[in-house]
């Protein structure tokens, strides 16, 4: 088993063929296909399942894949820290969901500490990577929230990922319209009154569980979905279609990919709790202690 075989998996378990993911990895086809057999020859268990259909991940593949994804991330890191020419700089890293407070907590430890020499990393991503970055190191801190509906099965996966979670807020659920929607000036709105609409949801498909979403209402069943994984492209398609996305209504007026939106309150409740997580045991580095008395300082009492 090496590292090469790991990623291997790990892009291929990524993408939609074993051609998509030689692609990706600039090896030949038959090069990946040996060398993901010869790890299952290896370790005595099929990682995928092929047909003609394409390629699945088993069920020990998928437990497999947990593993890789944590020995690759921490290959990573130590090969970031002391095989990178730019090893003598500091370094620094959060992965977060998608809220503009841990952009400005993030961008204050910058402006605070002012390190002469650094590089430091802010991932916005899936909930699911942010776990993973934080479990495995990659990531001091990062920054989550979850519905009540999700409650009980994301805490079983902090206790699973050996996380602690600090709750920061508690927000009540808002839809968010474009300023010239007829909606847009009511005090609140159901999510009934809504269904003619489009709700356009940020994408957690490689999760395949709504309990992982950073959204509120995630089970229920709307007649019209979008999934998106931008927020430009999201706010674009709600100026467009007259659409819907559904938040814990933090709107900036100084994000210009946010101007022109409105927050209205939700009839129906399903409050997000947000906030951050480090892994157990960690000890944090100067600049994420300061991250963290950052984002303390949105802590509702």
């Amino acid at each position: 088993m090496n590292i090469t075989q790991l990623r291997y998996v790990l892009e291929t378990a990524a993408s939609s063929s074993m051609r998509e993911a030689s692609t990706k990895l600039y090896v030949s086809q038959p090069a990946l296909s040996a060398g993901i057999r010869d790890l299952e020859d290896e370790i005595g268990i099929t990682i995928f399942e092929r047909s003609n259909k394409g390629i699945s991940l088993t069920d020990g593949g998928r437990e497999f894949l947990t593993y890789a994804k944590a020995a690759v991330g921490q290959y990573e890191i130590l090969e970031d820290r002391y095989l990178s020419r730019d090893s003598e700089k500091e370094r620094f890293s959060v992965s977060t969901q998608h809220y503009n407070f841990a952009i400005k907590a993030f961008v204050e430890v910058i402006r605070k500490t002012d390190p002469q020499k650094y590089v430091f990393s802010i991932h916005e991503t899936k909930t699911k990577e942010v776990l993973d970055d934080v479990g495995s190191l990659k990531s001091e801190v990062g920054v989550v929230s979850f519905a009540g509906s999700g409650e009980s099965v994301i805490k079983k996966l902090f206790r699973d990922y050996k996380l602690e979670f600090t709750p920061l807020m508690r927000k009540d659920t808002y839809v968010y319209l474009w300023n010239d929607h007829e909606f847009a000036t009511r005090d609140e709105i159901s999510i009934e009154e809504m269904r003619d609409y489009p709700c356009v949801a940020f994408d957690q498909s490689n999760d395949g569980n709504f309990y992982l979403t950073e959204e509120a209402m995630a089970d229920h069943s709307f007649d019209k979905m979008i999934k998106s994984d931008d927020r430009a492209t999201t706010m674009e398609i709600i100026a467009g279609l007259g659409g819907y996305s559904v938040g814990c209504g933090m709107l900036s007026e100084k994000d210009s990919v946010l101007q022109g939106l409105v927050s209205v309150k939700m009839k129906e409740e399903d409050p997000l709790t947000i906030g951050y997580i480090t892994r157990k045991g960690s000890v944090l580095s100067r600049y994420g202690e300061e991250y963290v008395k950052e984002l303390q300082k949105f802590r509702e009492t």
